[in-house]
């Protein structure tokens, strides 16, 4: 399937968005695009060659933006607040949604952008197909603080801060304290996702990994409990934190299956 990618600059309260467009052949253009929100480090070109193969899977418009602050979007200033994760799905997708000319949409994230996903088909119900989360945070969990530390020792080493410089330039800094200084303050320990599940009415697929480094696949169990409408939970076995990379084939055939009988239905 040959596929056609488009970029968009996206224009926000706040500044402007960067995001690209995958197309299917119209012959082939399925359903509802998905949208991916990608993890507290990554930017479209991090998801490398996953969204093309995904729009090649599973025929359907694939969606990837750099949040503020991320990758070729607008910087951003300060410290994300506890409400990060829920002000993303208030106030970005709605722009996101008009700017592109989506209607109905699958969100789909990893990390915590999964989060972001989910808080996006509770908030936007009418527009919300379906949902996948991949490695997503449901909680604060002991497991993810304590990586996130192991992250924030070893971000300390130039070389390894120089990683991130490579993917964000001079925002590195801030992409860094964004992610780090976020998740340990106390003023976000009690964070979690359980209202936002129970209003989902879509179906949810929920991926993780056994071998997580950032977090236990209670995760996943708690999503796909919680989620409002029908889920499906799905532990990858050997598998660590970034699925698309390390499990691929694996991952695509899920989503391609998740999604097959799902069509976008009458919206509002």
């Amino acid at each position: 399937m040959t596929l056609r990618a488009t970029d968009h600059a996206v224009a926000t309260a706040a500044g402007r968005l960067f995001a690209r467009r995958w197309h299917p052949p119209a012959a082939h253009e399925r359903g509802s695009a998905i949208v991916l929100f990608h993890d507290s480090l990554g930017s479209v070109e991090l998801w490398r060659d996953f969204p093309g193969r995904l729009a090649a899977v599973t025929g359907r418009a694939v969606v990837a933006y750099d949040r503020l602050g991320f990758g070729r979007s607008g910087a951003r200033a300060g410290p994300l607040p506890p409400t990060f994760v829920r002000d993303e799905a208030e106030d970005v997708v709605p722009r996101l949604r008009a700017a592109l000319g989506l209607d109905a949409i699958v969100p789909f994230g990893h990390s915590v952008g999964g989060a972001m996903a989910i808080a996006t088909a509770a908030r936007w119900p009418e527009h919300c197909t379906a949902a996948v989360t991949m490695s997503a945070q449901s909680f604060v969990e002991e497991a993810t603080l304590a990586g996130i530390r192991a992250a924030r020792a070893e971000f300390a080493r130039p070389e390894q801060f120089a990683r991130v410089a490579r993917r964000h330039g001079e925002r590195a800094r801030w992409v860094l304290d964004a992610w780090i200084e976020t998740w340990l303050d106390p003023a976000f320990a009690d964070w979690r996702l359980d209202d936002d599940l129970r209003r989902v009415s879509c179906p949810v697929l929920a991926m993780h990994g056994d071998r997580d480094e950032f977090g236990s696949v209670e995760h996943a169990r708690r999503i796909a409990r919680l989620a409002g409408g029908a889920s499906r939970l799905l532990i990858l076995e050997g598998c660590g934190h970034v699925p698309h990379r390390e499990q691929p084939a694996r991952v695509l055939d899920a989503v391609a299956r998740f999604l097959a009988p799902i069509e976008p239905g009458p919206l509002a």
